[in-house]
């Protein structure tokens, strides 16, 4: 089973189960940090049933919400079925469905370790950035649960944060920074042979402005 069969598989769970993996913290720092405003247009990348998509909503943002998993955006249709704020769309981080210069935000929450290519995931979303516009990554620090690779079909066992500082400033970002997001990721092996315990870091950086001659 790959990670797209999986996630169709558990979408109608993934509130629930996601409750365990990671807490409100991280999501109210990603605002925070992003001094997100009211009225502005947010991309929520990977966006699973809304974990980001549900505060930017209830901080008057209008959402993009994009996922590779089709399941899993029927679920956040069902979900916030009474919002007209959030545009759904279905995508692959290669190639996102948003055109060049729209949003104002672009974030994404336990996504990156999911993606193929990394550094081609950060360029898309920096891609889709107004000039000025602000990204933000909470991810995975690096670590060693070789089930959660088996289990959850995770492609990256967690990052460096030097490769994603890299990573971003290679993109074209400026005030990069990278820090600690608060609180653990926790997640138990369904086989009872493991327990995990990962540190979430969050990313942060702004796109470059576009020089006129």
């Amino acid at each position: 089973m790959g990670s797209k069969a999986y996630f169709a598989e558990v979408a109608n769970q993934w509130d629930t189960m996601s409750q365990g993996f990671f807490s409100d913290t991280a999501r109210q720092k990603a605002y925070s940090l992003a001094a997100v405003e009211e009225g502005k247009l947010a991309a929520d990348i990977g966006t699973g049933t809304g974990y980001l998509a549900e505060g930017l909503i209830h901080n008057g943002l209008r959402v993009i919400a994009v996922d590779r998993s089709e399941a899993m955006l029927n679920q956040m249709k069902q979900k916030f079925a009474d919002i007209n704020t959030i545009d759904y769309r279905q995508g692959e981080a290669e190639k996102l469905p948003i055109d060049n210069d729209t949003v104002d935000y672009a974030m994404a929450n336990m996504y990156l370790h999911h993606v193929e290519d990394p550094f081609i995931a950060i360029k898309e979303m920096v891609r889709i950035l107004k000039p000025e516009g602000k990204l933000v990554l909470t991810d995975l620090d690096q670590h060693n649960f070789e089930f959660l690779r088996k289990e959850h079909h995770d492609r990256w066992m967690g990052f460096t944060r030097e490769d994603v500082k890299q990573w971003l400033l290679k993109a074209g970002l400026k005030n990069v920074s990278i820090e600690c997001a608060g609180g653990n990721c926790c997640a138990s092996s369904k086989l009872g042979c493991d327990n995990a315990s990962i540190s979430i870091f969050i990313a942060y950086g702004e796109r470059q402005p576009i020089e006129r001659c």
